[in-house]
């Protein structure tokens, strides 16, 4: 079987997700989607913070907790389902590569609702999170990497300049067909960095 890795690129409530394998040097597609990480995709679940912030302190903080554990849920049988998929494709999914925002750690519940850019942080921290522990969950190896430094990290260690690796994930998409934008752009990067780092352990990292 030959090895994939997937690359994804969170937002709040879901994600975009790139399988990616590495043929002759070049990305290649294996599957894209947008996967939703809330059951009820709606604004309410896709901000939990933000409606946490709108009710008493202790049901805010359960239903935080609820939106967390569906979210962790949804994000380990997300990457269960792909990497079935590859398999019956005779690929298997060993890695992957998650962009991360450069935010400090957040403090407790009541400090981040006292404050409305904690807020956006801490709703994008839990899909983050759910996500990482999904793959762990999977036995999959994790590649964080920095979205603010995807473009300088690709073009190190796969040794290509940021303009040429910038088409070459335009291009490969042109056959998968819409919607190819720049989340689909940069989880298939993020991909083929985490298929970098599971050929040569540290290289990518």
């Amino acid at each position: 079987m030959k090895n994939a890795a997937v690359g994804l690129r969170p937002h709040s409530g879901w994600t975009a997700l790139v399988a990616v394998a590495v043929e002759t040097g070049e990305p290649v597609v294996l599957w894209r989607e947008r996967a939703h990480l809330v059951k009820i995709f709606n604004y309410s679940y896709r901000q939990p913070y933000h409606t946490a912030a709108k009710a008493p302190i202790e049901e805010g903080r359960a239903f935080i907790a609820q939106v967390k554990e569906e979210a962790r849920t949804l994000a380990q049988g997300i990457l269960r389902g792909v990497e079935a998929r590859l398999r019956e494709a005779d690929y298997r999914l060993t890695g992957c590569g998650l962009l991360v925002a450069s935010a400090r750690a957040l403090p407790g519940l009541e400090e981040i609702l006292a404050a409305h850019p904690l807020i956006h942080t801490a709703d994008g921290e839990l899909f983050r999170e759910a996500l990482t522990q999904a793959s762990g969950k999977c036995g999959l190896e994790l590649l964080p990497v920095k979205e603010k430094e995807l473009l300088a990290r690709a073009a190190k260690v796969l040794r290509r300049k940021k303009e040429t690796l910038l088409r070459q994930v335009t291009e490969v998409g042109k056959p998968v067909g819409s919607p190819w934008a720049q989340d689909e752009k940069f989880a298939t990067l993020v991909a083929w960095l985490a298929l970098a780092a599971g050929r040569n352990p540290g290289a990518a990292r």
